[in-house]
């Protein structure tokens, strides 16, 4: 009798259980539990929007953005070397942010990934055709990339995503930098990403003497979003060509980049921040971080 007593009470609170979780699942809507947690995977959801941080260059702006997943960390070593093979890195570690990628390395990253995941590759990349839209004297390559629309796997955020989610999303609490007012709270920068905290005017030798370089991915406070490093540790390449500052223009010499990276000043780590570089260029300060549709 007190057997069955026994099971009767463990079947009436498995009961309970269930159906309290089933009446939560219910009340809880599918953004909000995809914005509850960071996906296995690494990416956070992103609920789209007007953009909410007056210190954005895109506030007061015709400009609403769907939602998306946007990765938690700029894409490390290790990750990259999962997928790619090879590491281009300066400064080696597997939990650094990878560097040392062209804006064409970072695209052809991102489908190679979404293949090696079962996802559509987002991207239509032809090696051969000469892009007509990309007027840099420069860059040798000029390959053709375009969108292949609808596709699910992993891209480069453009640049109004990247700043929308640096700046805290709908959650923003207006920040300058991506979590913060206080840089040093939240990014790595030419003066604390070396042996010690450098003081007075930006100086090149002083950094070069400093051993400054790039650090491990979540050392800082992350933002109102829970996304990490977004005003610098590595600057970050976005899709748009730099020129691109009004809709609808498609061409130009320098792709955009987004945050700022261990040798930059202050300025450049804030969410206005916008620098360029040609596609096929690349150096020490230069990674980046993925996005998807929702």
């Amino acid at each position: 009798m007190r057997k069955r007593l026994v099971f009767l009470l463990i079947a009436m609170m498995a009961i309970a259980s269930a159906c309290s979780q089933e009446t939560l699942e219910k009340a809880e809507s599918p953004a909000q539990k995809a914005d509850a947690a960071v996906r296995l995977d690494g990416m956070v959801f992103v609920e789209g929007g007007a953009f909410k941080n007056a210190k954005s260059s895109y506030y007061g702006k015709t400009v609403t953005l769907s939602n998306f997943y946007i990765s938690q960390y700029e894409v490390t070593q290790q990750e990259w070397v999962e997928v790619m093979g090879s590491n281009p890195s300066q400064f080696k570690g597997s939990a650094l942010p990878v560097e040392m990628v062209s804006w064409y390395d970072a695209v052809a990253y991102c489908n190679k990934r979404s293949i090696r995941e079962g996802l559509t590759p987002y991207y239509n990349i032809n090696k051969s055709k000469r892009d007509p839209n990309n007027k840099s004297e420069y860059d040798s390559l000029k390959w053709t990339v375009t969108i292949n629309a609808g596709a699910n796997g992993y891209r480069l955020p453009t640049a109004a995503e990247w700043e929308y989610a640096a700046g805290g999303g709908r959650k923003s609490k207006g920040y300058t930098y991506s979590g913060s007012n206080n840089a040093d709270e939240v990014a790595w920068y030419w003066r604390n990403a070396g042996d010690k905290r450098l003081l007075g005017d930006w100086n090149w030798p002083a950094i070069e003497q400093n051993h400054n370089q790039t650090q491990t991915i979540g050392g800082k406070k992350p933002n109102e979003l829970g996304l990490y490093d977004m005003s610098g540790n590595v600057r970050e390449w976005v899709w748009d060509w730099y020129e691109d500052e009004a809709a609808g223009i498609a061409s130009g010499v320098y792709r955009a980049l987004k945050g700022g990276g261990w040798m930059g000043d202050v300025t450049s780590i804030e969410l206005t921040y916008r620098g360029k570089f040609e596609a096929n260029g690349f150096g020490p300060d230069q990674g980046f971080r993925v996005s998807r549709g929702e």
